[in-house]
């Protein structure tokens, strides 16, 4: 293996690396809930098998507060708390750890696998969908 081929190997979200997946159709994108939300809660999760937090956030009136363990420890407790991130709600509780992880939180992928949480811009209600 050559060099190039050897930091390929270790980068696994190159973009030049990835295939495009098949297409799914609108259906099964629609049957996703995307919402906006407020991270109200961070608190380290030490238990995990890879560095986490413990995230709860507010995804407004008709969602309420959600929880998730979340591998972005690239972003310190203080620069997640009040953030608005967006997550997919309704893909069931997943328990990680003994904790229930109830969303996912949605971000794009570095090269190395770091997630890059999506921006909301300011003036977005908790709550609100993503389209």
């Amino acid at each position: 293996m050559d060099d190039e081929q050897v930091g390929s190997a270790r980068l696994p979200y190159r973009v030049d690396g990835l295939e495009r997946k098949p297409d799914v159709g609108a259906e099964a994108f629609f049957a996703l809930d995307l919402r906006a939300g407020r991270v109200v809660s961070v608190e380290d999760f030490p238990e995990a098998r890879k560095p986490a937090w413990k995230l709860v956030v507010d995804f407004g009136p008709r969602v309420g507060h959600l929880r998730t363990s979340a591998q972005i420890r690239n972003y310190p407790a203080e620069a997640l708390h009040g953030r608005m991130v967006v997550g997919a709600v309704n893909l069931g509780t997943k328990r990680i750890a003994g904790f229930p992880s109830e969303f996912l939180v949605l971000g794009a992928l570095d090269p190395d696998g770091a997630v890059r949480l999506l921006e909301v811009p300011q003036g977005v209600a908790p709550g609100a969908p993503i389209a």
